[in-house]
């Protein structure tokens, strides 16, 4: 079968043989597709059978010309054009010239070799940097990216940091932060101390690329608790900093593709399945998890640090839940001086702040959950050009975007908007891409939903408001990154999103032709008694699907006296707001099953409902559509009966989980609709996107999911983008 990819090149790519030499290589390999130079670098589409575009991939990157400089590459996969040769078309000459600012990238395994060389003048150097790695987005300043526009504008080079920045062969030629232990920044503790603190349990923040993060022993059960005692991080896991690969395989089961992914010059923190048995890490580093959140060091700082160590520590954002991390050397010591036993500064400014990134793989390939450090603010590309358009995202892990042409930059994952300092680095992210473009918009795009902090700054903003539905704005996220326009059937199940008749959605197809939304189907609504608390109690929600079933509500768990006042709350649609959201059944389901009663943070009960799944078995349950609603009362039923017959909670979980799939299965053959576009925060659930992709393409489907863009709500504003502004 014929595949095709996208491969967006950024870097010095232009006048040395680029792309004659892509050009030869798809013709040797018997692909089709084309190659084009435009503002940042090049755009290299490729089409064939899928073995050749692998090779196509390696080779493009291995066998480049030599004087060809690839700062950054991101590559998607796209349905097949039906391309008959490959050919050098010329550039988009109408196109806006805008430039490219390239994210922070890993430190290359040149520089690592010179820091660990007694013999290199950057030996134990942790600022060492060159043309292929280092900090990016968070130093610049302005356009263009020249040194005097960046943070590293005080810092005057030496005459060999002179001499190698202007040799052309050299591999810092006009390397921006070039430094050495001479001329460059400087750090206030050195590693020997550092590592020793992390030794004796001690909390370490550290002034990092992008931020502070607060560092302890893995490790040390004792440094992990008082750690999430400090930050209010009761449930949630903590991301691990690893020296190698080899010692996150000691802790974890790693596949080719999730090795890759560490290894990659974004190397955010991959989602891995921990390993079964005892392990070196403290139980309250993953809770209850059975994933960890693994790590590569991703700076000479941090790799002098973990290799001095030699053990993990847990590497997590410095600040307290829902704040913005600290990135200014005096707003830590304010803001993380209860947190932190000791601090690491040094005297290099962050511009703007820019955490970790999140990914895994699915589907065999990689899918970004929280796009920042690596990624940001790499353009996604449209099929169209669009209007100037501010895009505000949701409320949750916000995202601000702009569109420009037939480009979208996406800011840095911001956040939660749920306190004044995470408003107000919204609004910074805001001037911050305004700034770097100088893009003055024509409209804003905001959610639907009237009160999101979000939505609220759109009317402030003299423009016209473009005000677009939630799970729209997802499924029109997902389309555009895979390339695709209508007709398709949309299918997006999250949490929570504001519907066009007032009800909480969250389990919505869409029949999409353009840019046309039909609303065909989503579940049966049921109440939410004690609003926003049920979310967090999922026995609340249980009860009132246990109610509407007609089933026994003493089977939810809820203490006799609060099942009854929650029911006349229901009777009198007090605080019970209706809902469609697949999210809360699934709360509902965990809790159900016995697996998971409440959700520590978003998404904790699903997630624990994920993770129990036994592996082998395609049954489900009842997977009823009546007219538009997926009736979920009959599988509700049949899952409370497995587990009065003490059925395995891991069998109730595939069984469930593949009612899931069938309703999607069912409502696409329904429809009629070829392509099946799946967004939303439930398809971060890798059995339930992997499974769904294996039986629509079964049956005849062409199934499409996020990869470079979240599936949850930091895609928002990439959607929200793409329907204003069309």
């Amino acid at each position: 079968m014929n595949r095709r990819i996208r491969i967006s090149v950024y870097g010095a790519v232009q006048g040395v043989g680029f792309r004659p030499f892509v050009c030869r290589l798809a013709r040797e390999l018997g692909l089709a597709g084309h190659v084009s130079n435009n503002s940042s670098g090049a755009l290299v589409e490729v089409e064939g059978p899928a073995q050749a575009v692998e090779q196509f991939a390696i080779r493009l990157e291995r066998d480049r010309p030599g004087p060809c400089l690839i700062l950054a590459k991101e590559t998607t996969c796209l349905e097949p054009a039906g391309y008959q040769s490959f050919e050098i078309v010329l550039s988009d000459a109408g196109a806006s010239k805008t430039a490219v600012v390239l994210p922070d990238l890993a430190t290359c395994p040149e520089c690592l070799a010179e820091i660990r060389d007694p013999a290199a003048r950057r030996f134990g150097y942790p600022f060492t940097n060159c043309t292929n790695c280092g900090p990016r987005y968070t130093i610049v300043r302005g356009i263009p990216y020249d040194r005097p526009n960046t943070s590293m504008a005080a810092f005057a080079m030496c005459p060999e940091c002179r001499t190698e920045y202007r040799t052309v062969t050299d591999r810092r030629f006009h390397a921006q932060p070039i430094a050495c232990p001479r001329c460059g920044p400087k750090l206030d503790a050195d590693v020997d101390r550092i590592a020793g603190w992390l030794e004796r349990g001690e909390i370490v923040a550290l002034k990092g690329i992008g931020g502070f993060q607060l560092l302890c022993d893995a490790r040390n059960n004792n440094s992990v608790r008082l750690l999430r005692t400090r930050k209010h991080r009761e449930e949630k896991p903590f991301a691990v900093m690893f020296p190698s690969v080899d010692a996150v395989e000691l802790e974890c089961v790693v596949n080719g593709a999730e090795e890759a992914l560490l290894r990659s010059s974004a190397a955010p923190i991959v989602l891995v399945r921990a390993r079964a048995g005892p392990s070196h890490l403290a139980p309250e580093v993953s809770m209850s998890s059975p994933y960890v959140g693994a790590m590569l060091p991703y700076s000479p700082l941090h790799s002098l640090i973990l290799t001095r160590c030699g053990f993990p520590v847990v590497a997590t954002s410095g600040n307290l839940t829902d704040e913005p991390i600290a990135t200014d050397n005096e707003e830590a010591r304010t803001r993380l001086g209860r947190l932190a036993d000791r601090f690491a500064m040094h005297n290099r400014p962050i511009v703007r702040p820019c955490d970790d990134s999140v990914a895994r793989v699915q589907n065999g390939r990689e899918i970004v959950m929280r796009r920042a450090r690596g990624y940001a603010p790499l353009p996604v590309r449209v099929g169209h050009p669009l209007r100037k358009v501010l895009a505000l995202g949701a409320h949750l892990k916000n995202t601000v975007a702009i569109a420009v042409g037939r480009q979208v930059f996406l800011s840095q994952h911001i956040g939660d908007l749920e306190t004044v300092a995470a408003f107000q680095a919204f609004l910074r992210a805001i001037e911050d891409l305004r700034a770097l473009y100088e893009f003055e918009p024509e409209l804003v795009a905001c959610d639907l939903h009237p009160d999101y902090v979000s939505s609220r700054h759109a009317g402030t903003l003299d423009l016209p408001v473009v005000r677009v539905q939630h799970h729209m704005a997802h499924v029109a996220a997902c389309a555009a990154e895979n390339d695709i326009s209508g007709p398709y059937l949309g299918v997006a199940w999250d949490g929570t999103g504001y519907g066009v008749d007032g009800v909480i959605w969250g389990s919505e197809f869409f029949a999409v032709d353009a840019q046309d939304f039909r609303r065909v189907a989503h579940l049966r609504p049921f109440q939410l008694p004690g609003g926003e608390s049920a979310i967090r109690d999922c026995r609340k929600t249980a009860l009132s699907l246990l109610r509407q079933a007609g089933l026994d509500t003493g089977l939810s768990g809820v203490a006799a006296r609060d099942a009854s006042v929650l029911t006349r709350m229901m009777e009198r649609a007090l605080n019970s707001p209706w809902t469609t959201s697949m999210g809360r059944l699934l709360d509902a389901a965990a809790s159900l099953s016995r697996i998971a009663s409440h959700n520590g943070f978003e998404g904790q009960a699903p997630m624990k409902f994920e993770a129990a799944i036994a592996r082998t078995g395609s049954e489900s349950y009842p997977a009823l559509i009546a007219g538009e609603e997926l009736d979920w009362r009959p599988a509700i039923e049949a899952l409370v009966e497995d587990v009065q017959r003490n059925v395995q909670a891991g069998d109730i979980a595939r069984r469930f989980h593949n009612t899931l799939v069938e309703w999607i299965v069912t409502a696409a053959k329904q429809t009629g609709l070829e392509r099946v576009v799946l967004s939303g925060g439930c398809f971060q659930n890798s059995f339930l996107a992997e499974r769904t992709v294996e039986r629509l393409s079964a049956a005849g489907h062409r199934p499409y999911t996020h990869q470079r863009v979240p599936p949850n709500d930091g895609g928002i504003a990439l959607g929200q983008a793409v329907i204003a502004g069309a």
